[in-house]
Parts: structure tokens; sequence; C-alpha cells
């Protein structure tokens, strides 16, 4: 008796024990702007999608780290990103002095952004999310993985085929034993000329943001003191405009958010995020930090009526769930950005802005402390860029993609790349991936990389930064597909801190322009050169002749057939004449019908295949 009762124990507490299974096509593991961006983008690509998000909201950085006031990609609508702009918009619609400018700096309160995020999800087919889970382990089953968890308290286990790590800190990657770069990598390194001479293991602060409210100028609403308080911490604050410093900050409903440069970032290391304990102990004290900050400001420069805002998060103590983290490991991906891929991306021998899928513009930041003492890089004027699916895909890990600051980057891309808007746009490329690869039953080594830059271009994404052609331009997609081959290229022009880069529409085709990618494009394109010598500016005729000789079309015929098509198929409004010179506009129209060089295939380094 007594051993069948030792069996039936055993049994149950086995079968208590046990975990369910789950089958899915893609997997996201961290429901940040990189990681919800990702898991809408697959489900909407038709493949069944899960989220795992180990917080109550979705969003990361941008809702759960309250990093809510975002200027980064504001002139590019991309996709997702756009769609939540937009969204947020239309929430605060009726509020008050709400800055609806289309290209406005974007300004809402965390709980907002993840309910916006929400109502996304919840309207997307094939897309399961759930929040407060936790991945526990990960390993390879064959072509995908599987993902042990904790579900709703329960055990478990979720079979993908791909799986993305979209964590603020890439700890799914180093589960899996991903290799990785930290800090600064030096001059030698990369050929980055901004980079230190040696290596620096030195990895940017975390910030813990604070939301404050306004009570009244009668209230009082003065926090305890802080543990370990030390108002030496905070002293540099008399020296600035705290009125300016709060407005620079300012949210909706009158909130503000804060987040000094110097006062409440919080320097970490690696080992800071070595084990929960470490992570959870560096974590501690960066709130102390912060709160520290709030103490001051209320108790030394008067303004006790302004203090956390009491309903924003159910922490205890009323702090964003999460810190604006910047930059933790970075994983060895197919090909590493750097610095040379965003200043000059023609003139390199790989063409990373052929693989793009996603574009960013935020102005680098470095938060190093102790100041002084970490290098401060002068970037100049930093131009918008495209960023390259190889920077995602993780060498030797088939069907195994990384997001936000585990990307493939140096330390000096990643200073943009990490910020929250340009992760919407990278996540959304790499849910295109990652639904192709599920959707096909193939692997990353094995994309077709134009394929996938069509279907961030049907969900309205971006793959080319160009500031002066806009969505709803009529040549919009052709103008996207031309530049991403490099056939017509980008123009930066340098203001300020910034290069923003302009397509020139209505500007002329130089000949020398177009011929060296034409050349590379078309084997036959020598015969038609040295045939015809266009001149200087390339003409509409020549464009015409170049498409017949490669199409073998009836010269006469063709031509009165696109005199009929030109302002009705091809959507252009300049007269038809064929002797004069051919703007970028009409050139980009023009190819991508006829010659259709985006359909040329290519790898993850944009060289072009056979």
């Amino acid at each position: 008796m007594k051993k069948i009762c030792i069996f039936l124990f055993t049994f149950i507490f086995n079968s208590a024990a046990f975990a369910q299974t789950i089958k899915t096509g893609v997997l996201v593991i961290g429901g940040g702007a990189a990681g919800v961006a990702a898991g809408i983008q697959s489900a909407r690509s038709n493949v069944k999608t899960i989220i795992l998000e180990p917080g109550p909201w979705l969003g990361g950085s941008l809702t759960s780290a309250a990093m809510c006031v975002v200027d980064g990609n504001r002139n590019f609508p991309s996709g997702i990103w756009g769609e939540f702009r937009k969204r947020i918009k239309e929430y605060y619609k009726t509020t008050p002095g709400f800055d609806t400018t289309s290209n406005a700096v974007l300004r809402f309160e965390p709980a907002a952004g993840a309910a916006v995020l929400k109502k996304i999800t919840d309207t997307a087919k094939n897309l399961t999310v759930h929040l407060n889970a936790s991945f526990t382990g990960i390993k390879k089953d064959g072509t995908g993985y599987e993902v042990t968890a904790k579900i709703n308290g329960e055990n478990a286990i979720i079979k993908a085929q791909v799986v993305v790590d979209g964590t603020e800190t890439g700890d799914v990657a180093a589960k899996l034993g991903v290799p990785f770069d930290v800090g600064f990598e030096s001059e030698a390194q990369t050929g980055e000329k901004w980079a230190p001479k040696t290596a620096l293991p030195i990895i940017q602060n975390i910030t813990w943001i604070a939301i404050l409210r306004d009570y009244g100028r009668a209230a009082d609403r003065t926090i305890p003191k802080p543990e370990g308080y030390d108002e030496h911490l905070y002293t540099s604050l008399q020296s600035k405009n705290i009125k300016q410093t709060l407005e620079s900050g300012r949210l909706p409903n009158d909130k503000f958010m804060l987040k000094v440069k110097g006062v409440n970032d919080y320097p970490v290391t690696i080992a800071d995020f070595a084990s929960a304990s470490a992570k959870e102990n560096a974590y501690q004290q960066a709130r102390l930090k912060t709160l520290g900050l709030v103490y001051y400001l209320q108790t030394k420069l008067g303004y006790k009526n302004i203090s956390l805002d009491n309903l924003e998060f159910a922490s205890v103590d009323h702090l964003p769930y999460l810190p604006y983290i910047r930059e933790v490991r970075r994983s060895k991906g197919v090909i590493k950005m750097v610095l040379d891929d965003i200043y000059t991306p023609y003139s390199r021998s790989s063409k990373l802005y052929r693989t793009s899928i996603g574009i960013g513009d935020a102005s680098p930041g470095q938060h190093l402390l102790p100041l002084g003492k970490a290098p401060e890089t002068n970037y100049g004027a930093f131009p918008a860029y495209s960023i390259s699916a190889g920077a995602a895909i993780v060498k030797d890990f088939d069907n195994f993609l990384v997001a936000e600051k585990a990307m493939s980057v140096t330390h000096l891309v990643n200073a943009s790349t990490m910020y929250p808007s340009v992760q919407m746009t990278v996540g959304q490329g790499i849910g295109c991936i990652a639904a192709y690869c599920a959707f096909f039953k193939t692997t990353t080594k094995s994309i077709k990389l134009r394929l996938i830059q069509n279907e961030i271009l049907s969900y309205h994404g971006y793959l080319m930064p160009f500031l002066d052609v806009k969505q709803n331009d009529p040549q919009f997609i052709a103008i996207q597909k031309i530049g991403v081959t490099g056939l017509l290229q980008g123009v930066q022009k340098p203001s300020g801190g910034s290069a923003p880069v302009f397509f020139l529409p209505d500007s002329a085709v130089k000949t020398a322009e177009i011929k060296p990618v034409l050349s590379e494009i078309y084997t036959r394109s020598f015969l038609w050169f040295n045939k015809t010598k266009p001149a200087e500016f390339f003409t509409i005729g020549n464009m015409l002749s170049f498409i017949e000789e490669l199409n073998l079309r009836d010269a006469k015929t063709f031509r009165l057939q696109i005199q009929n098509d030109w302002k009705t198929k091809l959507h252009l409004n300049t007269a038809f004449d064929i002797s004069r010179p051919i703007t970028r506009r009409e050139f980009a129209a023009l190819a991508d019908v006829y010659l259709k060089p985006f359909d040329r295939s290519i790898d993850l380094t944009g060289k072009l295949l056979n």
C-alpha cells in the first residue's frame, strides 16, 4: 500500500509539473518598441505569432521606461511607427495645446502609449500576446527553437520556427550562447575614425526616468526622503533653468518627463547584467538616484507642488517599470554596421543600404559616467540612414533574430539605432524576415531580401530616408525601390548637428551618376552606352532608347505607349518631351516599371547575385 501511495504521489507531482506545448511560426520574446512591431508585422504577414512580454505593458522604452518625448524619426511615419504616431495624435486630438503637426515631437503619457499598442495588437489576427510572461530557457530544435516559459503562472513549452529577441538587454541571445561585443570598439577593429585608439569596455548609463505631475501651486506633494539620499549629487541643477528643463519634457495633462543628463543617469557595467541579482541591485540604485532628484527638486529648488504621478504606474514608488537602457551587449551578426555605412553609404565596397529593412535619423547621444573619464564622440552632422537586414540576423544561429541594443552594430552606431522610434521601424523589418522564414519554411540563410523589402513597402514602411518624398507621393514606392538599388543616390545636406538626406525628385539626371549602376545590373549596358554616347544630362529619349535596347521593344510603338501612359499609368504631371533632360522622379517611375532593377537579387552585403 505504501508503494502504491508513493507511485500515485510521484505521478500526480509529475503531472502537475508537466508543461503545455504550444506551436507557433514566430515567437517574439520581449514586447519593447522593436518586439511589438516585429510581432504585429509577422502576424499581418499571415504567420501565427506569439509575443511574450515579462512586464504588464507593451512598448518597452516608449512606455514601461517612460521615454515618451520622442523626436527621432519624426519626419518619417514609417509603417507601424507611423501608425503609432497617428493613433497617439488621435488619442489627444481634443486635449488643449497638443501639437498635431505632422512632424512635431511626439509627446504622450506612458499609459496612453501602452493603451494604443494594446489596441493595435488586440486587432491583429494571428497574434497572441502574453503579458507578465517570462521565458526561462531556449534551445535549438531542428531549424527552429524550443523555448520554456511561464505563462499565467504555468509552465509552457513553445516550439517556434523563428525566434526574435526583442528584450532590452539581449537576454535571449545571451541564454542561447550568442557571442557579443561590449563597449567601445577600437579604430583598428571597425575602421571608424571616430572610435578610440584602444577598445574600452564602457557602456552607456541607464536612466530611471520620472513622470511628474503639477498638482497646483498650493499643493505640497513632497515625497519621503529616499534611502541613502545625498544632495551633493544634484547640486549641478542650481546652474540650470529648471522651468526650461521641465518644459522640455512637458506631456499632456500637466505632466512632465524628467530626464536630466548627468544627473539621474546611473553608470553600469556589463557585470551589472550578468545575473538577476546584479541587475536588481543596479536597478534599485538607479531608482533611488531618481527619487533623490525628485526630492531635491522639491526641497531645495522649491517645487513641492510637482511630484510623481501616482496614477501612471502601479509600482510602489510610482516610478516606471523599467529604466531607459541605451546599451548592454551587441551580438555578432552576419554583418556589423559601422559609422561609414551611415556617413558614406554609397562609396563603400559593401552596399548595406541596399539591404535596408528600416531607417533612422535619431541624433546619437552618449550618456557616460563618470564625466570626463569616458570619451565623448563628436559626430558632427549626423545623416539619416538605412539599417541593414544583416545587423538583425545572428551569425551561425539560423532563424534567430535580434533587435534593440543586441543588434550587430558598433558602439558608436548603437548610440542612434537604440532609439525607440528607430527600433520600431527596424522591428517591422525584422517581423517581415521572421514571417518570410516561417511562411516559406526556410531559414535566414536563404531569404530573398527583395521580397522582404517589398513586403515592408506594402505595409507603408520606408527603406530609404528621403526627406523630400512623402508617402502620399504617387512615385513614393518607385523612388524607394530605385533608391535602394543605388541607381539614384540620396544627397546629404548638413544642417547643424544633422544631415537630412534628399532625393531631389525634380533635378535632372546626369549620365555619370547612373552609368556605373546600370552597367553593374545590366550586362548589355556597355553596348548601348558605346553606341549612343549620351551627353552630360540623360534625356527622356535616352531613357526610352535604353529600355528599348534591353527589352527589344519597337521604338515607335513603345514611345507612343509611354506618351499615352505618361500622366495616367505613370502619374507624371510634367510635359512629355523626349529631347529634354529626364528628372529623377521620371527616371525612377520609368525604371521601376520597365527596367525593374529592384527585382535583381542581392546578398546580405548588397552584392548583386546572378
